[in-house]
């Protein structure tokens, strides 16, 4: 039957997503106002997220919708660019034109999809649309503040409904769409799609569902990314979800000292391919802000690069580097990072010595949380779940992003300041170092 079709109409058949996709994938029926599909990874939320646009746009006419995801990146990568963005997904003959410096997508029909980062919530003030699509919204830096913002411009048309597409994290946020849910006949509220990644095992490659069963299979995050539970804190973990909820700041004070740290993928973490960079600053009051996770899996001179970045980006006092886990290695990519940034940049960089056990050094971090004297300006998802799930009796390795926002906090409010700093390079640009609260 199908080797009858036409080349349109099995290019037509090819293109209709309710005869391939998974019955959890189509939206639900009913007067609901939220679609929440909290599912593992590889599920197929984003190709559910996509179609779910494009039948918007072509099935109910639908002419102002909004994409809203964590970053511009993130948008571009996945929503739009993506292998399952819309772009992708759509008919050839009816695929939108997408104008990146108008963060717009464009039908033919004259529907209009406008991008929107979560890390600018201000953003949405103004337009108005009959529809949005929500992607990753667990992490999300200014979730609630995005979301608010999405709510007063969601008001065209008779019901303004929103598919929200995301790996399930305990945000305040997603606890509050979990527990509206939407009943029949009463309109509103949020229908939950459940999923994990071997829904959508067939489309998934041999090697990846290899790798990810070896390293996750039976652990906690492997319950969170994989199965999609909502998991509450590990009852071993040294930091509460409570405490920093409660911390949670918009926007810092003015701060008196900046430093970047650095926890190098090497030795320490050998299960880990990610370097963690974090950026605190310490404010007038006294008090810890954590205000910046630039933690990434590359190379050392890619990891060197984003950690000068950050200092410049974020006007630090110096980096820090820990010796016992490559401080060697820290301070030769930051001098390398440093020559060869534009313009050249000589980073002020303290190498510390641990004296003492990770638990011993993570246990007073923890208690200043405790006492609501840190806060995160912002949510920072991948760190805040390594706080929240290491346990320091289990025996596993402390992750590197909490290894780095330790030895960020510990020099700001409970160390000393730096004794030893990279000397400028030929060339480099020396900073004011009184101009950068140091």
């Amino acid at each position: 039957m199908i080797r009858a079709l036409t080349e349109t109409e099995a290019l037509e058949l090819l293109h209709c997503w309710r005869a391939w996709a998974r019955p959890e994938q189509l939206a639900p029926t009913g007067e609901w106002d939220y679609w929440l599909i909290c599912a593992g990874r590889g599920f197929g939320k984003t190709r559910s997220g996509a179609e779910w646009v494009l039948e918007k746009v072509e099935r109910e006419g639908k002419k102002r919708i909004a994409l809203v995801a964590r970053t511009a990146a993130d948008i571009r990568d996945v929503m739009v660019e993506g292998e399952s963005g819309i772009l992708a997904c759509a008919h050839p003959a009816r695929r939108p034109e997408w104008n990146p410096s108008k963060r717009r997508l464009t039908w033919r029909n004259g529907a209009i999809a406008t991008t929107f980062s979560a890390e600018e919530p201000d953003s949405l003030r103004g337009p108005q649309y009959e529809a949005a699509w929500c992607d990753e919204l667990a992490a999300w830096r200014y979730g609630q503040e995005t979301w608010d913002q999405l709510q007063m411009v969601l008001r065209l048309g008779t019901h303004p409904q929103a598919c929200i597409t995301t790996t399930p994290r305990p945000t305040p946020l997603v606890k509050s769409l979990l527990a509206d849910p939407y009943t029949p006949g009463r309109g509103g509220g949020t229908v939950v799609t459940r999923g994990s990644t071997y829904d959508n095992k067939a489309n998934l490659a041999p090697s990846f569902v290899r790798k990810i069963l070896r390293k996750y299979e039976g652990t906690r995050i492997g319950r969170q990314e994989l199965y999609a539970e909502v998991l509450d804190d590990n009852p071993g973990a040294l930091w509460k979800r409570a405490w920093i909820d409660s911390g949670r700041v918009s926007k810092a004070p003015q701060l008196v000292r900046v430093v970047v740290a650095v926890d190098p993928a090497v030795s320490a973490n050998a299960n880990s391919a990610e370097t963690g960079i974090v950026i605190a600053g310490l404010g007038r009051d006294g008090h810890g802000y954590v205000i910046g996770d630039a933690s990434l899996s590359a190379s050392p001179a890619a990891w060197g690069a984003a950690a000068v970045t950050a200092y410049n980006v974020h006007e630090a006092s110096f980096v820090v580097g820990e010796v016992n886990n490559g401080g060697d290695l820290v301070e030769s990519n930051i001098r390398t990072a440093g020559r060869d940034a534009k313009p050249p940049t000589a980073v002020p960089y303290k190498a510390v010595r641990a004296s003492r056990g990770k638990a011993t050094r993570a246990e007073p971090i923890a208690a200043l949380y405790e006492q609501g004297r840190v806060h995160h300006v912002g949510s920072f998802a991948q760190l805040e779940d390594q706080l929240c799930d290491w346990d320091p009796t289990s025996g596993a390795d402390s992750p590197d992003r909490l290894d780095a926002l330790v030895w960020a906090l510990s020099e700001l409010m409970l160390g000393e300041v730096p004794t030893k700093l990279i000397v400028p390079s030929a060339g480099a640009t020396s900073h004011r170092i009184t101009g950068r609260g140091y």
